[in-house]
């Protein structure tokens, strides 16, 4: 039975990556342990010192992936989702919460993680598919309202228009992409950790920290908005 939430009747809008965040582990950090044939280059470091985008570190990466659709499909179980992340949903939903995927990853591992915890909710990432032999393509959202040069998908862009809309916007991520969109809304709708807290830290903006997602559940149940 899918675990639907209900479209928030206040209009508060959780925004949230999804790798590292709704997740234990980050996809792209697994492939680099155990999909990636020797010699891969480091193509982390090209992103960092500004020589590719993002989009294309991602892309390079997952595309050198030699393994089975199976082997894949192990890795994307070893993210793991955190448990309580359906009742959570379900939670927020009762208290008239929305949650909103943004993710500058790929769909493919998204849908596959959500649908086996029977969870339907919106979400906005890079599209692709698996071929043996070519690795998991990742592809640019051409399609999408919040299409991002560098990213794939523009998290902040996403954040805005729910703000244009007069929502109450809290933000999650633990990625150097989401500290634009983290810095759009108040401290207290802010949720970091990982990188994104090193970001913040540095830069003397004050958020919430969390461990498991299902954490900024109570977070948001016990504010108003």
């Amino acid at each position: 039975m899918k675990a639907d939430a209900p479209r928030a009747t206040h209009g508060g809008v959780l925004v949230s990556d999804f790798d590292g965040t709704m997740t234990r582990h980050d996809f792209y950090k697994l492939v680099l342990e155990s999909l990636l044939p020797p010699g891969t280059p480091d193509h982390w470091t090209e992103y960092r010192t500004g020589e590719i985008t993002h989009f294309e570190c991602l892309r390079r990466y997952f595309a050198s992936i030699r393994a089975s659709e199976a082997e894949v499909t192990a890795v994307v179980d070893r993210m793991e989702l955190d448990p309580r992340l359906p009742a959570a949903i379900a939670e927020l939903g009762r208290a008239g919460w929305s949650v909103v995927v943004t993710s500058a990853g790929c769909e493919w591992y998204i849908r596959r993680l959500l649908g086996a915890a029977g969870v339907e909710i919106e979400v906005h990432s890079n599209p692709g598919r698996f071929e043996a032999g070519k690795g998991l393509l990742l592809e640019m959202p051409t399609g999408s309202q919040f299409l991002s040069p560098t990213l794939g998908i523009d998290k902040a862009r996403v954040v805005r228009s729910h703000l244009d809309a007069g929502r109450t916007v809290a933000f999650a991520g633990d990625g150097f992409p989401d500290a634009e969109s983290a810095r759009l809304v108040p401290a207290d709708w802010r949720f970091a950790k990982g990188d994104l807290a090193d970001v913040l830290e540095r830069e003397g903006l004050d958020f919430q920290p969390f461990d498991a997602w299902s954490d900024i559940t109570n977070v948001l149940l016990e504010r108003k908005s």
